[in-house]
């Protein structure tokens, strides 16, 4: 780029400006890449000179208020409309430049987010003489925060204390099975949690955090609390399973406390103390704590791999354990036919010769035993001393080896109540969890998203080998039964002795067949320790196992619930989301988990519990599958994790499954955790907290609506479905609320509401418009709200009329406030009033007037309230929308709500219908669904219409058989005969002088005159058109007398308003309103259809 000439400008501290060397390399100074330099204020077309004086820079070789891509700009996004501070908004780039050099300003802290810096207040900044920098918190990798956190707590005292008795009584095929139908669910999981955690930044929170950002408040808000409760009581849990086998150490040395439940008490309690004193001094000693306990457990799982291979010593063998040897006699031997078996050879049929190839029928007896044939013997039996073959030659083995131990040790052999697969499997599964672990401390560690799915996959990985291993080694060298005592040695070939053992010189038949063998994998716990090199290694291990898992739920439980804390989704728990120090710890976190855990503690019984917390953690494994299925399934363009190895239908699978493990490891268990979840779930739904994470249910409920919408649109419209669906001109909504609260009633959960608000002026922001959404959901109405930008206020209602909605979801309804100043305002606004009337009847509208004897808007009372600085607006708004818009829209949403009668309970007043025109039903439509509602339920509903005096009954039985055909309910009808009498002499006066000022008084004009008049004046009437309608402006006068006479304490008056034609002047029909709806109490509704049915007594 060729080198511009150098202008010196005054420095102007601006941030985002980049020169192209930054986009190529380092620039002098140290600065990397996407490094701010200085920029002018606004654009120009001399370049700017780059010195250590100014913070002005040159875009590509030229100034600019363009920044290039940087990290900055989308740190912390959080919605749409967000405007970061590094880059300039449309409005700087888009509007007039004026010559301001502070234009696009930003502190100094914005320059230092910009460089990279991390964020600091004034007194940390960075290079700042006399203060140091802030300590950086501690960070783990994905092998020491999550790959080793999580094999610890997946580790527990079921590898060492079960696993062992489950391959007895499932055998080693079934248990394999156990196992890898455990970690299917769990590697499914793990795949979930990766693509979850990758799918942007993770902060603290573990599983709460995923869930919450994925699924929404309300299903990650209760699964977040009652994570957190399973997490501290599981800490009380590991806690208690340590002080037990301590206390089993001190009963074989007779050194108990005191006795034995008050022993695991004061164990507990000490524990867990000991253990919140290694959380509280930092991440930093609790994941040293958890490197020595990975290494203890290490060091048992080795010691007990080197004791299967070390050689039985008779104690050993007397429990079952033969190690990986064959028995005490001789190499495979080849016998002839005639050979003769000496005293002392014993032969069983081993790997040299099948089942099927002798029997004892091929063996004769020289000793004076019978010989025995029939049916093949059992791999055990053996030919006896003294015994002569005589079947052809064969091959025979000498003794058992281990092969033989894993072949019967390969099927299962169910015991017990117990003995069940399924009843295994629930006693497994828990062994499986704690895959958690690392996710829990997310916000501690240096890269979540490469840490959480490696470290996690990884924990899966080696802890499933490990169990398979230990299963199978330990299934390969240990009999199912003994009895342990020395006493039951036996020479080999001794007769009455069944069993594998026999083969190894051990005669256990007596107690096998009593079932009171106390040894043995089938009856003994401890097998592991009784196999390993050196017992009290096994027991350390015991010891890491426990310990670690309790520190790890210590650690977890105040993390996740610090981060729902902070959230504020439930009441009274904010007080727990403070934190101290570089690592923000939940101090405070950590004393409730403690309490609670010490009081579980204290119970000493956890049986009951333990089912419930399994159940918990299920039920986090399920809400993460779905979460993945969730987010995948709503193809969301948010949805975009680095980790591709995960399938959606696989997590649903998994979200499936973990549900029925649920139920089958404990049913009642189930119902108390989805009980539990439902009740929070519901809390939430009703409390509606304000927080946006851009969840999966947002995506999923977009999918739904623009799917219904689309299909809505291919289906032909039907009476029988027909919504008056309003479009509603408020203005600023929370100008009319009565407005508002009328039309929101009886559109509630039944059709569209639209508040439509037309700008004289582009808006400055768009935050205007979510401060009126706001305002509407905190007063509860389901309705929308849009404005458009137009010269007047007509022909911004025609765009709203025109464009408002979306496919079959558009407004057939236009409801407006009645204009009391119509007499006062400007004549154009009177014209544009009446003009939005016609309108709407163009475009096939049904109209609605409400008029209020203490008017509509309240602006001025709100603008008082917002505002102390506002003067009075006009009835129309503009200048009320002018003072509106420097008002905050979070001020403007938590202003006081304005109330209204619509609001208020009604009680046994009436509700008065004045059906005079048949518009189609419309009419008497808009009351009966206000009368469904519960506040407006006492009210009597009565209908009106005129009729002749003499035809009176006639008349009133075809209204009432109408309306019962129309299933409405409305059985009160009153017929006014007198709807045709002159009114009273002063109230047609009143009406005459209503519209003098807008009369033209052209009697005595000629018609070029008047048109001319009229052309100027279209709102003026002539005296032709005053005669004209002379006996409809009389049937409106006389109407008012009638409305006084019947309904002047009625709780509402709906009435089907006079249609004024095009060319009618519109100060004649607006006389016609007023003079119809003047000097009433109740609100007045006046409602007209297009003329097109809405009601019908058709069933197709």
């Amino acid at each position: 780029m060729a080198e511009l000439p150098i202008v010196e400008l005054p420095p102007a501290r601006c941030s985002g400006r980049f020169t192209i060397s930054t986009l190529l390399g380092t620039e002098e100074g140290g600065r990397g890449p996407y490094a701010p330099a200085e920029g002018s204020g606004c654009d120009s077309t001399q370049p700017t000179q780059l010195s250590g004086s100014t913070l002005c820079t040159r875009t590509f070789g030229y100034n600019t208020v363009d920044v290039v891509p940087a990290y900055d700009h989308y740190a912390n996004s959080k919605g749409v409309v967000d405007t970061r501070k590094g880059r300039p908004s449309l409005a700087d780039l888009h509007s007039i430049l004026k010559p301001d050099p502070g234009h696009l300003c930003a502190p100094v802290s914005d320059l230092q987010r910009s460089n990279g810096l991390a964020e600091a207040g004034p007194e940390e900044a960075p290079g700042e003489p006399g203060t140091d920098p802030a300590p950086e918190p501690v960070r783990f990798g994905w092998v020491k925060g999550v790959m080793i956190r999580c094999m610890l707590n997946i580790w527990g005292v079921i590898l060492y204390l079960r696993l062992p008795w489950i391959t007895a009584q499932a055998g080693i095929a079934l248990t394999w099975l156990i196992i890898l139908m455990s970690v299917t669910v769990t590697t499914i999981t793990g795949l979930s949690i990766s693509a979850i955690s990758t799918n942007g930044k993770v902060k603290s929170g573990g599983t709460y955090f995923l869930i919450s950002r994925s699924l929404g408040p309300e299903l990650g808000g209760s699964i977040g609390l009652i994570f957190a409760f399973a997490n501290a009581v599981a800490v009380a849990m590991h806690t208690v399973g340590f002080a037990e086998t301590v206390r089993d150490l001190l009963q074989e040395h007779n050194s108990l406390i005191v006795d034995p439940t008050n022993d695991i008490r004061i164990i507990g309690v000490v524990t867990v103390t000991v253990l919140l004193g290694i959380s509280l001094a930092g991440m930093e000693w609790e994941a040293k704590a958890q490197i020595l306990f990975f290494l203890v457990i290490l060091v048992s799982f080795i010691n007990y791999l080197v004791g299967t291979v070390i050689p039985a010593t008779a104690e050993k063998q007397a429990k079952g354990f033969f190690s990986y040897r064959g028995g005490s006699a001789g190499p495979s031997t080849w016998l002839e036919p005639g050979s003769l078996l000496l005293l002392g050879e014993t032969f069983a049929m081993g790997k040299c010769s099948s089942l099927r190839d002798v029997s004892k029928s091929s063996v004769s007896s020289s000793h004076g035993l019978p010989a025995i044939s029939g049916v093949p013997p059992s791999r055990t039996e053996m030919l006896q001393p003294g015994d002569r073959w005589s079947g052809g030659p064969k091959c025979f083995s000498s003794a058992s080896s281990p092969a033989d131990i894993f072949a019967q040790n390969f099927v299962p052999n169910w015991r017990g109540p117990e003995g069940s697969f399924f009843s295994l499997f629930s006693i497994f599964f828990p062994s499986a969890t704690g895959i958690l672990a690392g996710a829990n401390i997310s916000g501690d560690l240096k890269d979540p998203a490469v840490a959480i799915p490696k470290g996690t996959l990884m924990a899966i990985f080696w802890t499933t080998v490990s169990y398979l291993v230990l299963s199978a080694t330990i299934g390969a060298c240990v009999v199912r039964d003994a009895s342990g005592s020395l006493n039951d040695s036996v020479a080999l070939g001794s007769p009455g002795c069944e069993g594998l053992a026999c083969a190894f010189g051990w005669n256990f038949t007596a107690c096998a067949q009593r079932q009171s063998c106390r040894y043995g994998l089938s009856n003994y716990y401890q097998s592991m320790s009784m196999v390993s090199g050196f017992g009290p290694l096994i027991t350390a291990g015991i010891f890491g196992a426990t310990l670690s898992s309790a520190l790890a739920c210590l650690v977890s439980a105040p993390k996740v619930f610090q981060c729902l804390c902070r959230d504020q989704l439930y009441p009274l728990i904010g007080f727990f989301g403070k934190g101290y120090g570089r690592n923000s710890e939940p101090i405070r976190g950590y004393m409730l988990t403690y309490v609670i855990a010490v009081g579980f503690i204290l119970i000493a019984e956890l049986n009951a519990i333990a089912p419930i917390i399994s159940n918990f953690f299920l039920c986090s494994y399920a809400l993460i599958n779905f979460s993945c299925f969730h987010a995948s399934i709503t193809n969301s363009p948010g949805w975009r994790p680095s980790f591709r190895y995960y399938s959606k239908w696989a997590a649903l699978f998994g979200a499936a499954i973990s549900v029925v493990i649920m139920f089958l490891l404990t049913w009642w268990a189930a119902l108390i955790a989805f009980g539990i979840v439902i009740f929070l779930l519901g809390y939430v739904l009703y409390k509606k907290p304000d927080v946006n994470w851009g969840s999966s249910m947002q995506a999923s409920s977009y999918n739904m609506a623009l799917n219904y919408s689309v299909g809505l649109s291919e289906v032909d419209e039907h009476i029988k479905n027909y919504r008056p669906q309003c479009l509603v001109l408020t203005g600023p909504p929370s100008f009319r609320p009565a407005l508002v609260d009328f039309v929101g009633t009886f559109t509630k959960n039944l059709s569209l509401m639209l508040c439509g608000n037309v700008l004289i002026k582009m808006p400055e922001s768009r935050l205007m418009a979510d401060g009126h959404t706001k305002w509407l959901m905190k007063r509860k109405i389901k309705a929308f709200y849009t404005d458009v930008v137009a010269e007047n206020l007509r022909s911004g209602v025609q765009m709203l009329i025109q464009a408002a909605g979306l496919g079959k979801m558009r407004p057939n309804i236009l409801v407006l406030g009645y204009k009391r100043n119509w007499r006062t305002g400007s004549p154009q606004s009177l014209e544009d009033y009446v003009g939005i009337l016609h309108d709407a009847f163009d475009f096939k509208y049904g109209v609605c007037l409400i008029r209020m004897k203490e008017g509509l808007n309240v602006s001025r009372v709100l603008q008082a309230h917002v505002n102390p600085t506002f003067e009075a607006a006009e009835e129309n708004g503009t200048r009320g929308r002018a003072a509106l818009s420097t008002v905050d829209p979070t001020t403007l949403a938590s202003a006081q709500q304005a109330s209204t009668i619509f609001q208020s309970e009604q009680g046994k007043k009436t509700i008065d219908i004045y059906w005079l025109f048949d518009d189609g039903g419309l009419t008497l439509l808009i009351p009966y669904l206000l009368g469904r509602k519960k506040r407006w339920g006492k009210c009597k509903i009565r209908v009106f219409v005129g009729g002749q005096i003499n035809r009176m009954d006639e008349e009133r039985k075809v209204i009432v058989s109408l309306l019962s055909k129309f299933r409405l309910g409305f059985h009160e009808v009153h017929i006014l005969p007198d709807i045709n009498e002159k009114p009273r002499p002063e109230h047609i006066k009143r009406f005459d002088d209503l519209i003098a000022p807008f009369r033209l008084n052209d009697g005595f004009k000629d018609v070029a005159m008047v048109n001319e008049m009229r052309q100027g004046c279209p709102w003026k009437i002539s005296d032709e058109e005053v005669d004209k309608n002379r006996v409809k402006s009389l049937r409106q006068v006389r109407l008012n007398e009638i409305l006084l006479d019947y309904s002047r304490d009625a709780a509402l008056i709906a009435i089907t308003p006079p249609v004024g034609r095009k060319g009618c002047p519109s100060s004649l029909y607006m006389a016609w309103l007023e003079t119809l709806s003047q000097d009433l109490r109740p609100p007045i509704i006046l409602i007209r259809g297009n003329q097109e049915n809405v009601l019908t007594f058709y069933c197709q």
